[in-house]
């Protein structure tokens, strides 16, 4: 997985499958989320996402009022995200 950051945008090339991906990805979103309250995370082909993952993204929008919008780039995940019904939480569109 690779991560890159361009002002408030994250994009996330690769599967995210590891405790080192969750790391480096909440490394990224904190260092972005310290500069403002919004955040546009584009994942362009990862087809999965971990627990940790959700669970971080769900405390950012819930406990830190984060305005967290994620663009998927694969219908599978897209999938994931609506089967455990978060498309609305984090305003989940397909890129």
């Amino acid at each position: 997985m690779n991560i890159s950051v361009s002002g408030r945008v994250v994009t996330i090339v690769g599967n995210i499958k590891s405790i080192n991906d969750y790391q480096a990805l909440k490394d990224s979103l904190d260092s972005v989320t310290k500069n403002g309250k919004s955040i546009i995370i584009n994942i362009e082909d990862s087809i999965s996402i971990t627990s940790s993952v959700i669970g971080y993204l769900t405390k950012l929008v819930q406990k830190d009022n984060i305005d967290v919008q994620i663009k998927v780039g694969d219908a599978n995940l897209y999938e994931l995200f609506d089967e455990i019904n978060l498309v609305e939480l984090f305003k989940v569109t397909k890129s």
